[in-house]
């Protein structure tokens, strides 16, 4: 079985190593870069199947590494942030971050959110069975992760895509918060109802010809959201 590779960025080398060898124990083959410019040459130069990123560094921060990084591929990306920075964590998942840590953070945390990471990028690789879901415009190829909407493709990132699948599988219910979160995040998620406000942006900006005004994803004020059909 192969090791994920993992490449962790950060300016402060007591953090970056302590990090780094918590991952080599349990596995991992760690890369480490110590600002946003050293992480993309890095990047570029090597196969890579997490990043995780400080926001705050010289030359490049976290965010700005975190957009170039999107522009060229999906690799899961999990941002460190200080506390209290929920402005940037908000910017970060706009950006396409995966996930964040607040500092200071326990091992133990770390791990959970790396072996998590990690373990809703390989659901998104691998088929998650065959045939099509198909409502109003909206058609997802299971098999080959593609998704149309009114004829034309749309790109979406992993999340996006577990996202949208399990709200239209379950079209016309009002689905929890904290169901949607253990299902696509994973069961160590329950309580980050932010992310899904994000998530939930992202997918309406894609796939509603009105994002403000949405025709399939529907808010339910503190409970949840709900996947409807357009009726014809």
């Amino acid at each position: 079985m192969k090791h994920p590779i993992v490449l962790v960025v950060d300016d402060e080398k007591p953090l970056r190593d302590f990090v780094r060898r918590n991952l080599e124990v349990r596995g991992y083959h760690v890369l480490t870069a110590s600002n946003g410019l050293e992480a993309l040459a890095v990047f570029r130069s090597q196969p890579v199947d997490l990043v995780i990123l400080d926001i705050m560094m010289p030359h490049l921060d976290g965010l700005e590494t975190t957009r170039r990084i999107r522009q060229e591929s999906t690799v899961p990306i999990i941002i460190l942030t200080a506390l209290g920075e929920e402005r940037d964590k908000i910017r970060a998942f706009d950006l396409g971050a995966d996930d964040y840590l607040s500092k200071p953070f326990g091992i133990g945390e770390l791990l959970a959110r790396v072996k998590a990471v990690l373990r809703r990028a390989q659901w998104a690789e691998s088929p998650l069975r065959e045939g099509q879901l198909i409502q109003g415009d909206i058609v997802v190829n299971l098999e080959r992760h593609q998704v149309e909407v009114r004829g034309k493709p749309v790109n979406l990132t992993p999340t996006e895509f577990n996202l949208l699948v399990y709200l239209m599988e379950h079209a016309g219910k009002v689905l929890p918060h904290e169901a949607i979160l253990k299902k696509v995040w994973g069961p160590e998620y329950g309580n980050e109802t932010e992310y899904l406000r994000v998530y939930i942006g992202h997918l309406r900006q894609k796939i509603e010809r009105d994002p403000s005004n949405p025709e399939y994803i529907f808010t339910e004020r503190g409970i949840g959201y709900r996947f409807e059909a357009p009726k014809e």
